[in-house]
C-alpha cells in the first residue's frame, strides 16, 4: 500500500546495515507485508531476515506513533515472557539513526503465510483469535495507556488523553475532527463506567494480516502474532473491534467469537449494556485514528484515503448510535 510514511531505502543501505551487524553475503531483498506505516523487507543471507523501518525521522507522524518501533520490541517481549503465543526473535534493534534518519530492527522471518490466505474454517480462525487474546488479556498492569506516550491510574484518563492527541494532532496539520470532540465529550459522560476498566494488554489490531500460520514439527497449524506495535495498556473489550474482521459491526454481532473467547479467558465478558458502551468507545477510537491519519499517511489521490473515510464514517454512526442512547 502505498503511504507517505514508508522509509525509502536503497538496497546498498540496507547491506550497510547488515554489515554493521556482521551480516553479508545477501542474496535477495525484497519489499514484505501489507502494511501502511513501517517499511518492511524481506532479506536473505545465511538465512531469511525481516528488516522493519520506522518513517523518516522528518516525517510527521500521529503522536502515538513516536517511537512505536521501540514499543513494538517492548510488546514481542510481553507476548513471548508471558504467553504461549509465537512471535518473531528480535535479533538486534538500533534507534540511534546513527546509518539512516530514523529506527529500526531485524527480526526473524517466520515460515508460515498470512491468516487472510490460508483458507481456514471460521471455526478455526475464531479459536485461534480467541486462545491469543485469552493469552494477551492475563497480562495485567496497574497503569493505562501508550508507554510511548504517558501512562494514567484509570482508563478514563488514558482514553481522553488518547482522543485529545488525536485532536491535537489534527490541529497540527490545520484540520478538526468534530467526531473527536464529540468522543471526548461521550467519555466524560460514562467516567463511571471507564473508571471501573481493568488494565490488560490490549493489540487493537489482531487482524488476520497480522497472524501468521506456521505449521510445527508434528505438522500442526501454529499460530504466530507479528505487528503488535499498537498495543496498549487498556479495556480488553477494545480487542474485538477486528473479531471477525470488521470493526463497523455492533458488540452484539460478535457474540459467537465472544462465545468462544469465554470458554477460556480469565474473565468472562458479558453482552449487556455497560460492555456495548465500552465497545463503542474501541469503535470511536479507531474512527478518529482513521480521520486524523490520513492527513499524515496519503493524499486524495490514494485508495487509503477514501477507505478511511468510508470505513469512518460507518463506524461513527454506529458508535454514536450507542452511546447517545446510553
Amino acid at each position: 500500500m502505498v503511504s507517505k510514511t514508508k522509509f525509502a531505502i536503497s538496497n546498498s543501505k540496507i547491506k550497510e546495515i547488515f554489515h554493521h551487524f556482521g551480516i553479508d553475503n545477501i542474496k535477495s531483498i525484497s519489499p514484505l507485508g501489507s502494511g501502511e506505516y513501517n517499511a518492511v523487507f524481506e532479506i536473505k543471507a545465511d538465512k531469511s531476515y525481516v528488516l522493519k523501518l520506522a518513517p523518516d525521522s522528518s516525517i510527521p507522524v500521529l503522536t502515538y506513533e513516536d517511537k512505536m518501533m521501540s514499543s513494538e520490541v517492548f510488546w514481542y517481549d510481553q507476548i513471548k515472557r508471558h504467553t504461549d503465543i509465537r512471535v518473531p526473535e528480535v535479533y538486534f534493534t538500533d534507534y540511534s539513526k546513527s546509518i539512516v534518519p530514523t529506527e529500526y530492527f531485524i527480526m526473524e522471518k517466520l515460515d508460515g503465510e498470512m491468516r487472510s490466505t490460508a483458507k481456514l474454517g471460521v471455526n478455526a480462525v475464531r479459536e485461534s483469535t480467541a486462545f491469543m487474546l485469552s493469552q494477551i488479556h492475563k497480562i495485567k498492569n496497574d497503569r493505562y495507556g501508550y508507554i510511548q506516550n504517558q501512562l494514567y491510574d484509570n482508563w478514563y484518563d488514558a482514553l481522553c488523553s488518547m482522543i485529545q492527541n488525536l485532536l491535537t494532532d489534527a490541529k497540527r496539520v490545520g484540520k478538526r475532527s468534530a467526531n473527536g470532540e464529540k468522543l471526548l465529550k461521550y467519555a466524560h459522560k460514562y467516567k463511571d463506567i471507564l473508571m471501573k476498566v481493568e488494565c490488560t494488554m490490549v493489540n487493537y489490531d489482531l487482524w488476520d494480516a497480522n497472524v501468521i500460520c506456521c505449521k510445527d514439527k508434528n505438522g500442526k497449524t501454529e499460530y504466530c502474532w507479528i505487528d503488535p506495535e499498537r498495543s496498549f495498556w487498556g479495556d480488553r473489550i477494545f480487542d474485538f473491534i477486528y473479531v471477525d474482521n470488521n470493526p463497523i459491526f455492533s458488540f452484539k454481532s460478535k457474540q459467537k467469537s465472544i462465545e468462544v473467547y469465554n470458554r477460556i479467558a480469565d474473565k468472562p465478558i458479558e453482552i449487556n449494556r455497560e460492555n456495548e458502551i465500552r465497545y463503542a468507545f474501541a469503535q470511536g477510537l479507531i474512527g478518529v485514528i482513521q480521520e486524523v491519519e490520513k492527513y499524515y499517511r496519503y493524499t486524495p489521490h490514494h485508495f487509503g484515503w477514501w477507505r478511511n473515510v468510508i470505513c469512518y464514517k460507518c463506524i461513527f454512526k454506529n458508535a454514536f448510535k450507542v452511546l447517545k442512547n446510553g
